[in-house]
C-alpha cells in the first residue's frame, strides 16, 4: 500500500505538498518522514541524482521521480509492486505540472501547494487495491518497465550527505578553533610585551617623579 506521499523543489528541498492523512497506520512516521526531508536535502546537494530510484528503509520502499527541479516522492510497503507505485507517481506528477507548473520556481513557502492533496488522496484510493483490474492491467502493460530503475539501501544513500555534514562540522570546528588559537596567542604577545617593557616603564616613571620631585623641592 502507498503510505506517504510528498513532493518537494530539487533545488532547495522546499517542500510543497504533503500527503495530509499520509502515515495514520505507519509506525514512527515522523521518523519516515524525517527521512524523506533528508532525501529531499541529499538531492538539493546534487547527490543521488538519478531521476528515478527506489530506497528501501525497515520494512518499506521510498520511490522518487525527479523531473522539472521537483521531486515526486512515495514511500509503500516493501510487497507494494515497484511498477504500481513508479505509475502512481507519473500520475501525480502530470497532474501536479498540469496545475502548478508554472508557479513552482516562485513558491516561496513551505506546502505552498497543499490544496493538491486532494487529488493525491483520490488517485492514493485508486492504487490501494492492487488486486483490481485497473492495477492488474496496469502491471500487464509492457510500455511502462521498472527493471532499470536502481534500488539502494536508505543508510547508504544518506550516509553520503552524513559524510558531507561531518566534513562541513569538522571545518567550522577547526576554524572555530583557529580563531580562538589565534586570539589566545595575541593575549600571549601582548603579555610578552606587557612583561618586557614594564619594568622599563617603571623605571623611566621613578625617574621622571624624581626630576618632578627635585624641581618642586628647588
Amino acid at each position: 500500500m502507498v503510505k506517504l506521499t510528498m513532493i518537494a523543489r530539487v533545488t532547495d528541498g522546499l517542500p510543497l505538498v504533503e500527503g495530509l492523512d499520509d502515515g495514520r497506520d505507519v509506525p514512527d512516521v515522523d521518523y519516515y518522514k524525517k527521512q524523506a526531508k533528508a532525501l529531499f536535502t541529499n538531492l538539493s546537494r546534487g547527490q543521488n541524482e538519478a531521476s528515478r530510484m527506489s530506497v528501501e528503509t525497515g520494512p518499506y520502499v521510498f520511490h522518487y521521480i525527479i523531473e522539472g527541479r521537483v521531486c515526486y516522492l512515495t514511500m509503500c510497503d516493501r510487497a507494494y509492486p515497484k511498477k504500481l507505485a513508479f505509475q502512481y507517481l507519473e500520475d501525480i506528477k502530470n497532474e501536479f505540472e498540469r496545475v502548478n507548473g508554472s508557479q513552482i520556481e516562485t513558491a516561496a513557502r513551505p506546502y505552498a501547494f497543499i490544496k493538491f492533496d486532494t487529488f493525491i488522496q483520490k488517485t492514493k484510493k485508486l492504487y490501494q487495491d492492487t488486486r483490481t483490474q485497473r492495477n492488474i492491467s496496469k502491471l500487464n502493460d509492457e510500455l511502462y518497465e521498472v527493471h532499470q530503475i536502481m534500488t539502494r539501501n536508505v543508510q547508504e544513500v544518506l550516509g553520503v550527505g552524513e559524510k558531507l555534514d561531518q566534513v562541513s562540522q569538522l571545518s567550522s570546528r577547526l576554524t572555530s578553533e583557529s580563531r580562538i588559537y589565534a586570539d589566545k596567542a595575541r593575549d600571549l604577545n601582548r603579555q610578552a610585551l606587557i612583561r618586557k617593557w614594564a619594568p622599563v616603564a617603571i623605571v623611566i616613571g621613578i625617574v621622571i617623579l624624581l626630576f618632578w620631585v627635585r624641581k618642586k623641592i628647588w
